[in-house]
């Protein structure tokens, strides 16, 4: 055991205490595979701001943002008092309700695709919702996502997500051989691949950032040629932008780059830290999921399920985008704690890291095997991550900020210039250490 571990262990006695607790009722103690780092995950106690302090009584910078959904912070005080009044109201009605409408209504302002809405509780559903629109309207089976491309548990994508990417991902797979999958940001290359699916193409899915493979952009280029490719074969072009909606500007960041996507998946930022995933699409789009229109054998099946639309979620969610709207300075504040924290960490690091990301999503890779930059997955792959899971769990030790090991790093509305300064200090010391 290092030493750094040792010192984790006396400061979380109590979490330790209750993580075994937690793994005698559940699978390696979580609920979410990516939740679980070694020795053992903190537990948390409570959370507000910035910050997340666990039943240990310790507190922590969070840089993990709730999987990167609080962009206002956690706990903020619009969203709180908006949902404490809904609960006067109830929270669970099972029916049609208001605030759905005034969510959408927000949300179709500002998104040029979403001339028809629906909502789920995940972003896994969303997309799995997408893919099967895309099949049923094509009457096509074949789809392609992106190497390292994330698109939550959905048996129809959970493919080529980790390195190495000829190897599946899981055992109970059916779909397999109706994905196929493209290199990030490598135009010729992935044409070539869309054209051996022949006349078989229902759709293709996309992240203009590859979230959870590295923070990394996509160029305006290569989503471009993508699109163009899948409206020549008359397949859908959907852009799952449930990281990036909301996150840079007062709507998708597709917006900017001139796309013309079919069906855009929304969620995290817009449900205001409450569960939510959504399907956006043009009506042509998305009438196909009308029962009442279309019969079995043409209709794309789409549920939500029960705690779809709930009144809590559709509340926090427009409060949410209301203070992202009426607070013009949030998107200009939080994209300069980003750019100076990807630019002072690169020169601290001094060629020992490439940093990725946009505004304020960020991501530290240590390099090795003669990677000079990161234009893709498997660029990332190649990188050092037993060094950066060892980099975040010592900032989790000694200076009390948290990233979830091995993830990006999200600024909120509720972090300053301080934290910016924290994390080169932090980053100084290991620096001058390994």
């Amino acid at each position: 055991m290092g030493n750094i571990e040792r010192i984790y262990r006396k400061k979380t006695a109590k979490s330790a205490k209750l993580f075994a607790e937690s793994k005698k009722l559940h699978v390696n103690g979580v609920s979410h595979n990516i939740r679980f780092f070694a020795p053992y995950p903190f537990v948390t106690k409570s959370a507000s701001g910035k910050y997340l302090i666990d039943i240990d009584s310790n507190k922590y910078v969070d840089f993990w943002m709730g999987h990167w959904s609080l962009i206002l912070g956690h706990k903020e005080p619009h969203v709180f008092a908006s949902v404490r009044e809904q609960l006067r109201n109830g929270w669970m009605y099972g029916t049609v309700n208001k605030n759905t409408i005034e969510l959408s209504e927000r949300i179709a302002r500002v998104i040029p695709v979403a001339e028809k809405i629906r909502y789920v509780s995940t972003g896994t559903e969303a997309t799995m919702y997408a893919v099967r629109l895309a099949r049923a309207i094509t009457k096509k089976k074949t789809i392609a996502k992106i190497d390292g491309g994330w698109h939550g548990y959905t048996t129809d994508l959970l493919k080529t997500v980790n390195w190495p990417f000829n190897q599946t991902e899981s055992s109970g797979l059916t779909d397999e051989k109706h994905i196929i999958s493209l290199p990030y940001n490598d135009l010729e290359k992935s044409i070539s691949i869309l054209q051996s699916a022949k006349n078989d193409l229902a759709g293709i899915i996309i992240e203009p950032i590859l979230g959870g493979a590295g923070c990394i952009p996509a160029t305006k280029d290569y989503l471009k040629g993508i699109q163009e490719f899948a409206k020549k074969k008359n397949a859908l072009y959907i852009l799952d932008e449930i990281v990036t909606g909301f996150r840079f500007r007062n709507g998708c960041l597709y917006s900017t780059m001139n796309l013309d996507p079919d069906i855009v998946t929304l969620g995290k930022i817009v449900g205001g830290g409450f569960p939510i995933g959504v399907i956006c699409g043009k009506n042509d789009i998305m009438q196909y999921a009308d029962t009442q229109s279309f019969s079995r054998k043409d209709r794309a099946y789409i549920g939500g399920g029960t705690f779809s639309a709930n009144p809590m979620t559709m509340i926090a969610g427009a409060t949410t985008l209301d203070v992202l709207k009426n607070n013009k300075s949030i998107y200009p504040k939080i994209k300069k704690l980003g750019d100076d924290t990807r630019r002072k960490i690169t020169r601290v690091f001094d060629g020992k890291v490439i940093t990725t990301g946009k505004d304020s999503l960020f991501m530290i890779h240590f390099v090795q095997n003669g990677i000079s930059e990161i234009n893709n997955a498997q660029d990332a792959s190649k990188c050092d991550v037993k060094t950066l899971h060892e980099f975040h769990f010592e900032m989790i030790v000694k200076d009390g900020i948290f990233f979830l090991p091995g993830k990006l790093g999200a600024f909120s509305n509720a972090h300053s210039t301080s934290d910016v300064k924290m994390l080169v200090t932090a980053s100084e010391r290991f620096s001058e250490n390994n």
